[in-house]
């Protein structure tokens, strides 16, 4: 009997290890890359393509200097800002009721007419989305960009909240119709706060979406509507490649998801494993 649990318990251990083991190279695969962009950041050109000052360099903040003085990034930063923000609000306020009446009212059509639009690749709407915009002289303007992420952010979202919709007993909206509560007072006092997390996570991801999209920007941006993806081109010339300002500019872009996601991870969680387990 002894012999038995002492094989029990060397197995978990050797188990526990393994497992410990693989997290670890997974880690260093993910967190490597990000923590090498942070080094190059305060790192020369000259620095950033010797592999043997890896570790052993001289740090600079001519990098963050040349980044926000030379180029103006401040502008790009409040322009992704403004999309990203207005696009996610406009595409919660639209996607949350669509998720509830979809939920509820099992609009199995409805869904799948979303889900379809979600599928297609986004780059296929780039050519009609130019030519509208350049006839109705909105190229270049906020507008533009904030629909193009609204078309795109707001499937996500529906499809993030419908599950986590379909989980919320109905019990609850049954006793405020009850109480004499409408079916939009009954959403917004009710639905709204107990889906807390998973308007989180479809908000973050939709946000994450807008704040590093490059390809709609691309196409339909202005110099004063120049995005922080779009802007990071500006390192790259015909002859040259400033290193040190893409990797700097690499975490400005970064650091701020990194930051929300951190602080925000356990809604997060929450939110993505709603409607993965019923009753």
């Amino acid at each position: 009997m002894t012999e038995n649990v002492a094989k029990s318990r060397s197995a978990r251990i050797t188990g526990r290890i393994f497992f410990y083991i693989v997290v670890v190279i997974l880690l260093f695969f993910v967190l490597f890359p990000m923590f090498w962009m942070f080094l190059a950041s305060f790192k020369t050109n000259a620095d950033i393509l010797n592999m043997s000052k890896l570790f052993n360099f001289t740090p600079t903040m001519k990098n963050f200097e040349n980044v926000f003085v030379n180029y103006d990034f401040a502008k790009p930063i409040i322009n992704s800002l403004i999309v990203s923000l207005v696009s996610t609000v406009l595409s919660l306020i639209l996607g949350l009721p669509a998720a509830y009446s979809i939920a509820r009212e099992k609009q199995h059509l409805f869904s799948g007419i979303i889900l379809m639009i979600r599928i297609v690749p986004a780059v296929s709407f780039l050519v009609p989305w130019y030519i509208l915009f350049t006839n109705l002289h909105l190229s270049g303007t906020y507008l533009s960009l904030i629909i193009c992420h609204l078309i795109v952010s707001l499937p996500l979202i529906v499809w993030i909240m419908i599950p986590y919709y379909e989980t919320l007993p109905q019990e609850l909206e049954q006793s405020a119709y009850i109480d004499g509560a409408s079916r939009f007072g009954t959403f917004i006092r009710i639905m709204l706060p107990l889906s807390t997390p998973g308007i989180l996570t479809s908000g973050i991801l939709a946000f994450i979406f807008s704040w590093n999209n490059f390809m709609f920007a691309l196409v339909l941006c202005s110099n004063d509507t120049t995005t922080l993806p779009i802007a990071i081109y500006q390192f790259i010339s015909y002859s040259n490649v400033d290193w040190g300002g893409i990797m700097c500019a690499s975490v400005v872009i970064t650091l701020p998801i990194i930051i929300i996601s951190f602080f925000l991870q356990r809604y997060i969680i929450t939110g993505l494993t709603a409607g993965a387990v019923k009753g």
